[in-house]
């Protein structure tokens, strides 16, 4: 039985290492291809040429106010968040099971925090929009999630999720949104 999920949200214009779907507007140049290589080349600098806007890159005080929008959304809809780390250009969340599908829970976050930013004048894509319009989707379509169905699973991707941050250089976060795992 399903306790919870990995649930990673990208920002638009990024996505991750062996992701099938790179940029919905690069499907046109085709699906993705494989390598054989033997070292990773997600360092690599991205072709955003492609891209319709600017890729979003969230400040700090742009992941502050997603991670407030989190917890309100999360107390609002009686979610449980095991975990928590907001980057420059993804999300990582550890999800208790929630009586949404996690596409949809991954759909409410994005919603909550982007009226937040939007609220607050902070969103990432404001300088695009004119007159009366609202600005473009800050976030990538889709998601990606791995069901977690075991306690164990449950506790290494907290860690892997709590790590992350050092992974990229920042400090340890945490949010008000997070519950402890107590298994």
């Amino acid at each position: 039985m399903v306790l919870g999920c990995h649930l990673i949200i990208t920002a638009y214009g990024f996505w991750l290492p062996n992701d099938p779907r790179g940029s919905w507007e690069l499907l046109r140049f085709g699906p993705a291809t494989k390598t054989n290589c033997r070292q990773s080349v997600a360092s690599r600098p991205h072709d955003h040429q492609s891209l319709k806007y600017p890729d979003v890159h969230f400040t700090g005080l742009q992941a502050r106010t997603i991670g407030m929008s989190f917890d309100g959304w999360a107390r609002d809809h009686g979610a449980t968040i095991w975990a928590c780390s907001i980057l420059p250009e993804h999300v990582h969340l550890v999800i208790a099971r929630h009586r949404y599908k996690i596409e949809q829970v991954a759909n409410l976050l994005k919603g909550a925090s982007t009226r937040a930013l939007a609220a607050g004048g902070l969103h990432p894509l404001t300088s695009l929009v004119r007159a009366e319009q609202r600005p473009p989707n800050m976030w990538a379509r889709g998601q990606w999630k791995v069901f977690l169905d075991d306690p164990a699973d449950i506790r290494r991707a907290i860690r892997y999720v709590e790590q992350n941050p050092a992974k990229e250089g920042k400090p340890k976060q945490r949010w008000q949104c997070v519950t402890e795992f107590t298994g």
